[in-house]
């Protein structure tokens, strides 16, 4: 009896008794009840089932349709540009470069930014000051400028592009996580895990990362759209897509000089952008609001 009382009181000892209780459904349902986040996320559903099936209807963006500069019409849904293209194609196909370096790049900002920040909370001292002024010189980096020394010494292929994306973005969300982590240091899991001598790791992975992982996801989210704003400015800039690639950015920059006489070349382009990057944007307002409340 003695040793079973032993080993409960071991087994509570280890549970995270200031860890709120598992309530994702709970999450979902309030999030789809807000009309702003279902709106927002059928618009990034669409966009990444256009990224990805964009092929399968049977649309040429790069033929020439014998038209140049015609204006919206039911046989040219968007119109067509200064080659006779067919808008409206552009821009679907547009949607598969927009949701590859982008959202790629968030993904490693997210794995590389929560891995230090969970180190540097964790360790603290001067493990944590050596990770926060590296972040320091990096947040303090131009982005442009750092984009363009990227660039031009490995060049502009979308796995380097997201790296680089993620290598910039990372310290920002390693500094709220490690804020967060330091938060969670103070709580008695932590402490009952280290009595029992559990390895760094498994506190970092089983015990932190979980209770940690609301800001995770919602600096993610938000991550996402900035990727993709930067993803696109790169290609405005002639730094990433190059013609005659429909992505959005290079066909903004390609069309700029077409606003008055042809605007449709112009317009729906930067409308496709500003549509998923809100969206997005929208959805991480929701989710940290939810989350937080």
């Amino acid at each position: 009896m003695a040793a079973d009382v032993l080993l409960a009181d071991r087994i509570d000892l280890a549970r995270p008794v200031d860890a709120a209780p598992p309530r994702s459904r709970g999450v979902w349902a309030v999030l789809l009840r807000r009309p702003t986040f279902t709106l927002s996320a059928v618009v990034i559903v669409w966009w990444l089932f256009v990224a990805i099936a964009w092929r399968w209807f049977g649309l040429d963006p790069f033929g020439d349709t014998g038209v140049k500069l015609a204006p919206p019409s039911p046989e040219h849904w968007f119109g067509t540009d200064r080659i006779g293209r067919d808008v409206f194609a552009r821009v679907l196909a547009g949607a598969e470069s927009a949701l590859l370096i982008g959202p790629l790049g968030t993904l490693i900002a997210t794995v590389l930014g929560t891995a230090l920040g969970l180190v540097a909370g964790y360790r603290r001292g001067w493990v944590d000051q050596l990770f926060m002024r590296t972040f320091d010189v990096f947040l303090a980096l131009p982005t442009l400028i750092f984009l363009l020394v990227i660039v031009g010494a490995f060049g502009s292929s979308p796995l380097v592009l997201a790296a680089a994306i993620g290598v910039l973005f990372a310290p920002g969300i390693a500094r709220i996580i490690r804020a967060e982590v330091l938060v969670e240091m103070g709580k008695d899991y932590v402490t009952s895990a280290q009595v029992q001598g559990e390895r760094t790791g498994r506190i970092l992975a089983r015990e932190l990362l979980p209770n940690v992982w609301p800001q995770v996801a919602v600096q993610a989210a938000l991550s996402i759209g900035g990727a993709v704003f930067v993803a696109s400015s790169l290609s405005f800039l002639g730094l990433a897509a190059a013609p005659p690639s429909p992505d959005w950015g290079l066909a903004v920059n390609e069309n700029r000089a077409y606003l008055q006489g042809a605007w449709w070349t112009l317009v729906f382009p930067t409308l496709a952008i500003a549509s998923l990057v809100v969206s997005v944007n929208l959805v991480a307002d929701n989710l940290k609001e939810v989350l937080r409340g």
